[in-house]
């Protein structure tokens, strides 16, 4: 009784926000909403409902007490309306670790695999120095080009190592995320959102993506290329392993993460922004996710390509840009290195190679990550919603 008074009086002080779905919403534009995202939940809930319910279940902690702080957390002073909608924005205490690493994985897993082919042709166009055979004047004509010259399967290879690299790294990425925004909104603007705490949890957030993820991006972009010399994801790895050693996998990382903090602060914090604008309610609401997602994306990699330019060359050590700059047999190391070799090979202009391919990439690319991420985390919360009401309909 105690623990439930203490949570009750944080809610009343606004420490703990919540906004609650209620199914006797009232106006036009809110009923359209409501109902939009209830067919699209019964619609897809109905596939993915047998997979989520037995890893939902495998996934809950079970910790000393939980159960009495998460109903108390969770139904309050509301202990007579057993039809109460879950609450989509403050996930229970004990478990939301770990749904937002599971949304996180699956929406990670799912945005790399169905941008793939794009991702590979932004690899090609960051170029420095491309054979006369993969130069190629916009996006559409490249994929044209590589499916027509090497294959159908050329621009999905190296598909297997992203996968596996994104899923850990999305749900470290999302969990982080998370967490952090929530404790650091508290301190910062209690009550409410804070523009500032979005950004800053993104940027930790990246650390952890990133020092899992680089391992990955460095032999995805390698397959990639054109005339890649590697069988496969384990020959690339032996090969880099053998001739330039194990931090070669981690030699962007300084870069990757001099792109992506700066990245992810813009992205997440216009993200929310557009939140804002377009769901202030904070409802699931798949368009608004759809939109704010897409438009997030898209300003964030038009801002960081001179970087991503950087990295490219950092990972893939493109052997005719090193012969060029008179450094064969060596290595570019360092993101300044990175910045003079693409200066000297190709100017101003040469940092935004790419440009138009890592728009196109990313925004349907953060579309399709903060759909299904929102989406699994609603599908997850009213799975917990619905196992607490039954634990508490059993005690009585």
């Amino acid at each position: 009784m105690i623990l439930k008074d203490w949570v009750l009086q944080m809610e009343a002080d606004g420490f703990v926000r919540r906004r609650r779905m209620t199914a006797d919403t009232s106006g036009g534009d809110a009923a359209v909403a409501g109902a939009s995202a209830g067919a699209e939940i019964h619609w897809l809930g109905g596939r993915f409902w047998g997979v989520s319910k037995s890893l939902v279940g495998t996934l809950t902690p079970r910790i000393a007490g939980e159960t009495e702080l998460h109903v108390g957390h969770f139904y309050g002073s509301q202990e007579a309306n057993d039809s109460s909608e879950p609450d989509y924005e403050g996930l229970p205490q004990g478990a939301s670790t770990s749904t937002h690493m599971l949304a996180g994985a699956v929406a990670g897993i799912m945005e790399h695999c169905l941008m793939f082919p794009i991702d590979c042709v932004k690899t090609r166009m960051q170029s420095l120095q491309p054979e006369p055979a993969a130069r190629y004047r916009n996006v559409m004509d490249a994929l044209w080009q590589i499916v027509r010259t090497e294959g159908i399967w050329r621009p999905i290879r190296g598909l297997n190592v992203t996968a596996v690299g994104a899923g850990p790294a999305h749900a470290l990425y999302f969990a982080c995320y998370e967490r952090l925004k929530k404790v650091l909104s508290d301190i910062i603007h209690p009550g409410a959102n804070s523009h500032l705490a979005n950004g800053a949890a993104g940027c930790v957030a990246t650390l952890l993506h990133d020092a899992a993820m680089n391992p990955a991006e460095v032999v995805k972009q390698r397959m990639q290329m054109f005339n890649s010399p590697y069988r496969g994801v384990l020959d690339c790895m032996r090969c880099v392993w053998q001739q330039e050693g194990a931090l070669a996998f981690y030699r962007s990382y300084t870069t990757q993460l001099t792109m992506n903090i700066p990245f992810q602060a813009l992205h997440f914090m216009t993200y929310e922004y557009l939140q804002e604008l377009l769901n202030p309610q904070r409802h699931y609401n798949p368009s608004s996710h759809m939109v704010s997602g897409a438009l997030a994306g898209a300003i964030a990699a038009a801002a960081t390509t001179p970087l991503d330019v950087c990295k490219t060359l950092l990972n893939t050590q493109e052997s005719l840009a090193l012969d060029s700059v008179s450094q064969s047999g060596r290595h570019i190391t360092g993101l300044g290195h990175a910045f003079r070799t693409v200066y000297r090979l190709g100017g101003l202009p040469a940092y935004f190679k790419g440009v138009q391919a890592r728009v196109i990439y990313q925004m349907p690319s953060t579309a399709i990550s903060w759909s299904v991420y929102e989406f699994f985390k609603n599908v997850i919360t009213k799975h917990q919603h619905e196992k607490r009401r039954i634990q508490r309909d059993g005690e009585k």
